[in-house]
């Protein structure tokens, strides 16, 4: 999940442990910056799962949500010169991070291997 108009930054893959903060870049645009770079914009992947922290309080009633969120991001589909990244919260609301505020605090959740991949039961079958 890197915008299109992010592309005149540097970019990076999120690391799963790290924490991220939305940053508004000087284009305007929104999107997550490591601790201590602002000027590197760090892309993830669309289904992912993050953990929000410090929604404030106007986006928690806009979406009806709380202060902290665990959310999956999504990349929305082209609409002319729209931004596209965006979340979905567990209520089913999608928010584009345009929508969000600058500050909220950001991290990859893990996820359990056996939903990513569908092996429930694998482990009770016989190998061949």
């Amino acid at each position: 999940m890197c915008d299109y108009s992010l592309e005149v930054y540097r970019s990076r893959p999120a690391v799963i442990g790290e924490w991220y903060g939305l940053h508004r870049f000087r284009t305007g645009s929104m999107g997550f910056v490591a601790d201590g770079d602002c000027n590197t914009a760090v892309c993830m992947p669309a289904g992912v799962r993050l953990r929000l922290q410090g929604l404030s309080s106007a986006v928690q009633r806009a979406f009806g949500v709380g202060s902290d969120e665990d959310v999956v991001t999504l990349c929305l589909p082209r609409r002319g010169n729209l931004h596209r990244d965006a979340v979905r919260f567990a209520n089913g609301r999608q928010a584009t991070l345009q929508c969000l505020n600058a500050g909220v605090r950001a991290t990859l959740m893990r996820r359990d291997l056996t939903e990513l991949f569908q092996l429930e039961g694998a482990g009770d079958r016989e190998l061949v």
